[in-house]
């Protein structure tokens, strides 16, 4: 395992210390997972940027003329 050292404005080390006590971790923790969720969030907007480029207006339109044209249940209506 690595070790950083990091440096905090006073009033961000005050609120970090203070959400892992109500979660009830460490702030070491708290900061690990808020960086990897971070990172997951990241990773997957390049993801589904990359998958973006290889859509197609024709496969949407076909994928989308195989959908039954009715209206919905009452339950599913907005």
């Amino acid at each position: 395992m690595s070790m950083i050292s990091l440096r905090l404005p006073d009033s961000l080390h005050e609120t970090v210390r203070d959400l892992a006590k109500k979660d009830h971790v460490s702030i070491n923790q708290f900061v690990a997972t808020a960086l990897a969720e971070k990172i997951s969030a990241l990773i997957t907007g390049e993801y589904l940027e990359k998958r973006a480029k290889r859509g197609s207006r024709r496969k949407f339109e076909n994928a989308m003329s195989k959908v039954a044209d009715v209206e919905p249940d009452e339950y599913d209506r907005l």
